[in-house]
């Protein structure tokens, strides 16, 4: 595990390591009919058979060892050796995307500093400009003093960049009406929506189980992820509209997983199973047990080395 003030140092020796070794989980493929390098079969074929363990998913990047939803925690996951960064996005009074978890600025930046009076400092609250001067680092930190919250498309250009894969949530769309939509438009603009993003490099999940299907029915090549955890009975309905259930770890069992596994997602392949979060070795091995297709952590050299060994 990191120690967070050697961070950067760690990771650089942590991801040579693991390039020496093929321990990326780049293995991963997010198509609704391929698998990566092969061309076929699904991505629980190639996360939990291919290389026996599931493909780990960098929870807001690296966000262990640095500040969330910002470019040096996707950029610290790169370099740890991980292709898959999760994130959040929300909209600004402007109508600009901007990737951040709360529906406030409190917890991750200065806002209150700044803006003392322009509680509660809601992101629906403050212009693009505004959120941008914000320090979205120094409360993980003073070594990530600046970092800011990034816009949806500078995030992009950076995942595109680092040559990593996107787990992209729509965050509380109900507060934001057509960001669905906008998230898609914005995706067009980065070059994300082309055959080889959609079939290996995108996957797009909500909390709501309505931002999905709009996602779904506007883009039905996309592979689309449903968070939660629906009884067995109410499956089939998801899986008219979506490929993945991706569920909070205490809350399944592996008669759960397995139910899922049983039937066939929006695109006609086997549903999938991404469990969160996960940070610490016993969980990541039990719900590996369970038969989990992909683990979400904060952690994930921690869950990587306890289910994959590299």
């Amino acid at each position: 595990m990191y120690v967070r003030p050697a961070a950067a140092a760690a990771a650089a020796f942590l991801g040579f390591t693991l390039t020496l070794l093929g321990g990326t989980a780049s293995y991963a493929a997010t198509g609704p009919g391929s698998a990566a390098g092969t061309g076929t079969g699904t991505g629980a074929e190639t996360g939990r058979a291919a290389l026996g363990g599931p493909v780990v998913y960098a929870h807001r990047g690296a966000s262990a060892y640095a500040p969330e939803n910002t470019l040096d925690s996707i950029d610290l996951a790169m370099q740890m050796g991980f292709d898959w960064v999760e994130n959040d996005v929300q909209r600004t009074k402007d109508g600009v995307l901007v990737v951040i978890h709360d529906d406030t600025l409190a917890r991750t930046t200065d806002v209150e500093q700044r803006f003392p009076d322009r509680a509660p400092w809601k992101v629906q609250d403050f212009t693009a400009a505004e959120i941008a001067r914000l320090d979205a680092g120094s409360w993980f930190g003073d070594e990530y003093a600046g970092a800011s919250v990034p816009t949806l498309r500078r995030y992009l250009d950076r995942v595109q960049r680092n040559r990593q894969k996107l787990l992209l949530e729509i965050k509380k769309p109900e507060l934001y009406p057509g960001i669905e939509e906008q998230t898609l438009k914005v995706l067009e603009e980065a070059g994300w929506l082309d055959a080889r993003h959609v079939a290996q490099r995108l996957v797009v999940q909500s909390f709501s189980a309505d931002s999905v299907r709009i996602v779904h029915g506007l883009r039905p090549d996309l592979v689309t992820a449903f968070l939660g955890t629906p009884a067995v009975a109410d499956l089939p309905r998801y899986a008219a509209f979506t490929d993945r259930i991706n569920p909070w770890h205490t809350t399944i069992s592996a008669d759960w997983v397995s139910a899922v596994h049983g039937l066939l997602g929006a695109h006609g392949k086997a549903m999938e199973v991404d469990t969160w979060i996960v940070d610490d070795a016993a969980t990541a091995r039990k719900v590996q047990d369970m038969g989990v297709d992909g683990i979400i952590t904060n952690a994930p050299d921690v869950v990587q080395d306890a289910v994959g060994g590299f």
